[in-house]
């Protein structure tokens, strides 16, 4: 496609993408209406099965590209984890838990739930009994509940290793490839970074199966009016 022809190509709506109805209420309740390109690109590869490597920074819209379809792949009958998202800091953890939440409160009994160092196992195991559809989690602590056996991955459809890069900057490489040999042979995966260095390349090579690009390096100028663009 020529330059001109992208400049004139008409701009996507969420409601063109394939999005369910349920998602598409929430984000019209939200003022969500036009995707960004990278939401335009991952979610149209996501909710064909792709894996996708998208590398944009914290503000792209990163969250809703790779949380609103992949959401809308969850069984809600099934209680346990089917989406499991690594984020490098609590802080992400809580961020990205509460935008899952947000995006998925038109799915009637869905639970996400964000594990993260520091912060009471006991808090954290109870939930985990009784079942959640989604876990954000970042990585020694989701490695400590798959070790104690309170984290099962049998179930899992969906693994988001997010801002890869900067969890290579502190030193977690060895633990996410330990969680990525751990989840079912059988899963999609997206892998989203600001930035691509070598390990991040062989750890894509490795785990992702003919996975899609989405490249996206300017922010957002406009928030939309409830959450931050993560």
């Amino acid at each position: 496609m020529s330059d001109t022809q992208e400049k004139n190509k008409p701009q996507a709506k969420f409601s063109d993408l394939g999005l369910s109805d349920s998602i598409l209420s929430v984000l019209d309740s939200i003022g969500y209406e036009t995707p960004s390109p990278i939401q335009e690109q991952c979610i149209t590869y996501l909710l064909n099965g792709k894996d996708v490597i998208g590398q944009a920074q914290t503000g792209t819209g990163k969250t809703a590209a790779f949380a609103l379809p992949l959401l809308d792949k969850i069984d809600l009958n099934l209680n346990a984890p089917q989406l499991l998202i690594l984020a490098p800091t609590r802080e992400l953890a809580i961020q990205v838990s509460e935008a899952v939440q947000t995006y998925a409160r038109g799915m009637k009994g869905f639970h996400v739930l964000p594990i993260y160092g520091g912060q009471s196992y006991d808090v954290q195991l109870r939930p985990l009994k009784r079942g959640v559809h989604a876990v954000v989690g970042t990585p020694g602590r989701v490695m400590d509940h798959i070790k104690r056996g309170t984290l099962k991955l049998d179930k899992l459809q969906s693994f988001v290793l997010d801002e890869a890069d900067e969890m290579l900057k502190m030193g977690f490489i060895d633990d996410i490839k330990w969680v990525m040999e751990r989840i079912p042979e059988q899963r999609q995966i997206a892998l989203f970074s600001a930035t691509m260095p070598t390990v991040i390349k062989k750890v894509a090579e490795k785990f992702l199966n003919e996975p899609k690009s989405s490249k996206l390096k300017t922010k957002l100028k406009r928030l939309q009016p409830l959450l931050k663009n993560i």
